[in-house]
């Protein structure tokens, strides 16, 4: 299964980014908003200039105190993101994604962010093909196929 198949199953239109000048609070607010862990933190909506995760702002709220709410999202992003195309496997994508610890990946495309996905996406695309390969093969065990 390639990245591009899982685009499809979630809503194109909701790549959520926010600018780099924005506090932490507006962040906090979003993430909390649309129930998700990481916005795209982007000047024009179309490249990746960061990531920023409700974990990085948890990190920094246990570090330095609720003070930071005021600051940007520049200040606690992640600046340097693995990235990752449509054309991408999705098993690569796991792998991209147990080595690096993180949750959140942007699809970028021609150098322009498409989508993103999460590990949730990816586990439940896993488990639907498995259930898919397993449904096969007890049809072709019972002679159904």
């Amino acid at each position: 299964m390639r990245v591009e198949q899982l685009l499809k199953s979630k809503d194109a239109n909701r790549i959520l980014t926010i600018q780099p000048g924005d506090t932490i609070s507006k962040a906090a607010e979003m993430l909390s908003e649309h129930r998700i862990g990481a916005l795209i933190v982007s000047e024009n909506g179309e490249q990746v200039d960061g990531i920023l995760s409700e974990r990085d702002i948890v990190r920094e709220i246990g570090k330095n105190g609720v003070g930071c709410m005021s600051n940007c999202t520049r200040d606690l992003m992640t600046a340097n993101v693995i990235a990752c195309g449509p054309e991408d496997s999705v098993v690569s994508l796991m792998s991209k994604m147990s080595i690096g610890r993180f949750r959140h990946m942007p699809v970028v495309e021609d150098g322009k962010l498409v989508g993103v996905v999460s590990i949730g996406d990816v586990v439940k695309a896993r488990i639907e093909l498995i259930e898919r390969e397993n449904a096969a093969l007890t049809d072709m065990l019972h002679g159904k196929v």
